[in-house]
């Protein structure tokens, strides 16, 4: 069990619109091994982006278990949540949401603010920075950086608190081949060097055929494991 990372057993998503119900997702069942990288793909309306949500403890499952690190998060409250997020996940976005007023030092360290971390915060975001290979861009704000660039500092931010799982939605999503290959190599490099647990929602099948395992979602449901 304790190379178990995410243990997902029969959970749901139900939104209510009204008095109408949809079943965004429903009685998903999955493990994760530590170490492990995996991809999520599926059409658009098939659960990805909900799944995604729960995976990073975003938003709760209406039912179901979900056992993140060997902590049960499926019913924690929104403080426990944001915490658990802060402290098991990082998080890369196809927009790379950065603040555009801020170097990349300062980016960097906006989850170990965010956990109240003090110690060695500045010395911590150099190293993940360095890790990217934007050891020499620190000072930078995301104007002036290219958008692989921009990528990196998110990636770099995603690594800082040293978290149970990486998440990246449709991380290549915005750049050029030739900037999304080098986020890949990253990425991929990170899971092989760092045993980093990886989670990729992708629509490309060339960024999902780089993977250990694609997990297909179609209507809410898991319809296949490749």
């Amino acid at each position: 069990m304790d190379d178990i990372v995410i243990n997902v057993k029969d959970l749901c998503k139900i939104y209510k619109m009204g008095e109408i119900e949809v079943a965004a997702l429903c009685g998903v069942s999955f493990e994760i091994q530590r170490g492990e990288i995996i991809s999520i793909m599926g059409p658009s309306g098939s659960g990805k982006s909900t799944l995604m949500n729960l995976l990073g403890c975003l938003d709760r499952p209406t039912s179901g278990e979900y056992i993140l690190d060997g902590e049960q998060v499926a019913k924690l409250n929104d403080d426990q949540l944001a915490s658990i997020r802060n402290r098991k996940v990082g998080f890369v976005f196809q927009g790379f949401n950065l603040l555009h007023r801020a170097s990349a030092l300062a980016n960097v360290e906006l989850p170990l603010r965010y956990g109240g971390v003090n110690h060695d915060r500045n010395q911590r975001a150099r190293q993940a920075l360095e890790s990217v290979g934007l050891g020499d861009r620190i000072h930078h704000r995301p104007s002036e950086l290219s958008g692989g660039q921009q990528q990196r500092v998110a990636i770099a931010r995603a690594l800082v608190t040293n978290p149970a799982i990486l998440m990246a939605d449709e991380p290549t999503g915005n750049l050029d081949s030739k900037a999304g290959k080098e986020i890949m190599e990253i990425i991929l490099n990170l899971n092989r060097e760092k045993k980093m647990t990886t989670i990729i929602v992708t629509h490309d099948p060339n960024i999902a055929a780089q993977t250990g395992r694609v997990l297909h979602l179609r209507d809410g449901a898991l319809e296949a494991v490749e």
